[in-house]
């Protein structure tokens, strides 16, 4: 038994520890144990396999170090903490699910670099300030990410560091190479230095290429302890003078270095030896540019360590569909939504048809109201109530430990000050303890220390001993962990346990539940109501003999049978209402179904609809097209008798009244047909109809909506009046360009009470032909002599198209400008043959 409470280090950071040792910094390393001291979290996150379901979690750091950060952390007993550090893992588990996750960097291992750095005088050689180089490198990558999600992830922006200036990290770069070497342009002397190394290597290698050939010898120039020398035969007459730095195995050769290449040998040793120092000062100078920031790499690495540990534990949570659970502090109710234990989740495969024995997690909901503190599950062997107990426990564990669990939105978890566990075979032969010692000695310790803030997970409770005496023991003992306000989790098979939750507040009965027919567990857990163990169907099912099986069915307490039997009942009646409610499910399935198809059917109507009103408004436009041909050819029958009239006498004049009278008739009854047409398919005009609406009125002149009443009236502006109208009489047009409305506020067409002047000021030379037009009929019908047309003078295209419209029509007698009193060449005056 492991007791976990909490505690602060000596420079106040909280951990978590047993019996005040400290165990584990939250987001940090563990600090070491001591020689012999054992892991004071071993007992109850050993039982849980909280270490193997931390080391999933690790495998999605991006480096070593931030591994190690996840596989340190330990559950923290205060709920602040807890809670921000679930929100941040929450707030990046969303953007990683909206494909926007941060991307973490790993950084070197630079505990003991800053350590050296910290020591005055101290010089780091180039691969420690090639460590250093690449934690400044990935930092700028982690706070250029942190700056990206801030608005998103609150929570995780205050993680950023502060950065030094540019020019620290180009200093670096430009005197490293990747490999931690130094580069020629860290300084010019080092330059300078390494050039004269290489000029004077190749006047050396010459030199001695030259005099190699000269003996005759063989093979080519090397190098013998630093020096350049040429194989010579030892007995060679004509050996050069010289030092002789060794011999080959057989001793027929000499490696040579001849005085006459020893001066240039002697100046490249310089050179290097220039160059070693030029190195040394580069890498003394990095240094003291670097102490002075020992702490801001310092901050920087703890960042980069952090947002990886951050980013890991986001992207577990996204891979185990987990969510962020409310948390409260125990004593408090308990709720575990779709909750699932992460390490089935991980041996689950991707695609379940590709595996040889597919693997499915049947999810769990586990709930403690108010004034329910104990549950206690039951239910046959292999039916999955360890992996459940160990689930919650987990679920409890981790999400204490700032790793949100695979539980589903909507759990509720308490944050417990203590967890006390007793999981599996006790049994030490070194200790001398049986199965049931030791289960009797955790036992005592957790009645010694559970209190209304402790989780107890006990597992076969009562087991290992006489099963009356057993069960005895753990009634007296669930009753007083309840009485007590500890949130316990409970698992047996002894049947007089099961009927505790009737005589004790605060404990309730839960199963797992098994399928009778196939005697396979189905997993599904279900509250209030005690499991069977199935011990003897089990055993019929593994083939053992009927006569042993009889025997033992008549050796079972009368008591346990009748339990038996009712719980057959129950489960019986359980089946019964879960087939009625599947039933009904599918019942409430096809109605919904039929709800759909007339919904679509309703659409497709709906599409029909519409279909047919685009149909009507083809032949609305058509009709339009019909009615504008007509007026046509029938303004062609007025031009032809007013032509007759002018060349013949009275009576064909007459005539040619006539005929004009029953054409502008016509006209007016294809006008008339063609606004029935729109009124009877737009329906009512007043509901089309809004201030600023272009309007064409029974008598064929335009104008603009200018107020929509109430009593089905509307306010018509025509030229400089404003008309009165039903909205009956009234037929909508299309609407204007924006820049024909601009340039025309109000429309100035002829009128009844306009029909002697038109106003074509403001437009186009198009307009102003149909306007001129639509005058001169009106004009004609009502026999006015004459018509004033006001064009403006401007740059004349709308006068000289009104002139040309004039020279072309044989109704006009004549035309000309007005006096220069009444408009002059800005209005032309048109009069009509009699």
């Amino acid at each position: 038994m492991t007791e976990l409470i909490e505690t602060k280090s000596p420079d106040g950071v909280l951990v978590s520890s047993d019996a005040g040792t400290p165990s584990a910094f939250l987001g940090d390393s563990a600090p070491p144990a001591g020689a012999g001291q054992p892991d004071p979290w071993a007992a109850p996150l050993a039982d849980l396999e909280f270490p193997a379901v931390l080391e999933l979690v690790a495998a999605r750091a991006a480096g070593p170090l931030g591994a190690a950060s996840i596989r340190a952390r330990r559950p923290l007993s205060d709920p602040a903490p807890v809670r921000e550090e679930l929100l941040r893992v929450e707030q990046l588990a969303r953007l990683a699910r909206a494909g926007r996750g941060v991307v973490a960097e790993a950084v070197p291992d630079a505990a003991a670099i800053f350590a050296r750095l910290r020591v005055s005088g101290s010089v780091l050689d180039g691969q420690e300030l090639l460590a250093l180089r690449r934690t400044l490198t990935a930092a700028r990558l982690v706070v250029g990410e942190l700056r990206r999600v801030a608005a998103d992830a609150p929570q995780v922006a205050p993680l950023e560091a502060p950065l030094p200036a540019k020019p620290l990290e180009k200093r670096l770069e430009q005197s490293l190479d990747d490999d931690g070497a130094v580069r020629d342009s860290a300084s010019p002397a080092l330059a300078a230095a390494r050039s004269d190394i290489r000029t004077g290597r190749e006047r050396l290698v010459q030199k001695l290429e030259q005099l190699l050939r000269a003996v005759g010898g063989e093979g080519g120039v090397t190098l013998r302890d630093g020096r350049y020398v040429i194989p010579v035969p030892r007995d060679l007459r004509s050996r050069p003078d010289g030092i002789i730095h060794g011999e080959s195995a057989s001793g027929a050769t000499l490696y040579l270095e001849p005085a006459a290449a020893i001066s240039l040998g002697n100046a490249m040793r310089e050179a290097e030896a220039r160059a070693t120092r030029e190195e040394l000062k580069v890498l003394r100078d990095l240094s003291e540019l670097l102490r002075p920031h020992v702490a801001e790499l310092r901050a920087l690495h703890q960042m980069c360590v952090a947002v990886d540990d951050l980013a890991a534990r986001a992207k577990w949570a996204v891979e185990m569909d987990g969510y962020l659970p409310e948390l409260a502090a125990a004593p408090c109710e308990v709720r575990i939504m779709n909750g699932r234990h992460p390490l089935l989740l991980a041996a689950e495969p991707p695609d379940r048809r590709a595996a040889e024995r597919p693997v499915t997690v049947v999810p769990f909901d586990l709930s403690l109201v108010a004034g329910e503190r104990t549950i206690l599950l039951s239910g046959p062997n292999t039916g999955g109530k360890s992996v459940l107990l160990k689930a919650a426990g987990l679920a409890v564990a981790l999400a204490q430990s700032g790793i949100i669990p695979p539980v589903g939105p909507g759990s509720l978890l308490p944050v417990c000050r203590r967890i006390f566990s007793d999981i599996g075979d006790r049994q030490s032969i070194a200790a001398s303890l049986s199965t049931f010692s030791a289960h009797v000695t955790l036992l005592r310790e957790i009645l010694d220390h559970a209190d209304e803030g402790s989780l107890v997970l006990l597992d076969e409770i009562g087991s290992g001993t006489d099963p009356a005496e057993g069960a005895a023991l753990a009634a007296a003992a669930l009753v007083a962990l309840t009485r007590r306000g500890a949130l316990t989790i409970a698992t047996t098979h002894l049947g007089a346990l099961k009927r505790l939750a009737t005589s004790t507040p605060g404990i309730v009965n839960a199963s797992l539940q098994f399928d009778a027919a196939t005697l396979r567990p189905t997993y599904l857990l279900v509250k209030g109501v005690p499991g069977r163990s199935y011990g003897l169907a089990i055993a019929r099912r593994l083939g053992v003999r009927e006569d042993v099986l009889a025997e033992a069915e008549a050796q079972v307490p009368d008591a346990e049978r009748s339990l038996d039997a009712l719980l057959a009942q129950v489960e019986g009646r359980e089946r019964d209402l879960a087939e009625r409610e599947r039933e009904l499910r599918l019942r409430l399935e096809t109605a919904e179904a039929h709800a759909a198809g007339l919904a679509a059917q309703a659409e497709a109507q709906e599409i029909r609809d519409a279909t047919l009103r685009r149909r009507e408004k083809d032949a609305e436009r058509a009709a339009r097209e019909q009615a504008r041909t007509y007026l046509l050819e029938a303004r062609e029958q007025v031009e032809a008798a007013i032509a007759k009239a002018g060349t013949a006498g009275d009576d064909s004049a007459r005539e040619a009244r006539r005929a004009v009278e029953q054409a502008a008739a016509e006209a007016a009854g294809a006008l008339r047909a063609m606004d029935d047409l729109e009124r009877r398919l737009g329906g009512s005009a007043a509901r089309r109809l809004e201030a600023g609406t272009r309007v064409r009125l029974q008598s064929g002149t335009t104008g603009r909506v200018l107020e929509v009443r109430s009593d089905d009236k509307v306010v018509v502006g025509v030229g400089s009046l404003k008309l009165v109208l039903e909205s009956g009489t009234l037929t909508p047009l299309a609407a204007e360009p924006p820049s024909r409305r601009a340039a025309e506020p109000s429309p100035r067409e002829p009128t009844e009470a306009t029909s002697f002047e038109i106003d074509l000021r403001g437009l186009t030379g198009d307009e102003a032909e149909q306007t001129v037009l639509a005058a001169l009929d009106a004009a004609v019908l009502a026999e006015q002599p004459y018509l004033r047309i006001i064009h403006g003078k401007g740059t004349g295209v709308v006068r000289d198209r009104v002139q040309l419209v004039l020279r072309r029509d044989r109704r006009v007698k004549s035309h000309a400008f007005a006096p220069a009193s009444q408009g002059g060449t800005g209005v032309t005056v048109a009069e009509f043959t009699a």
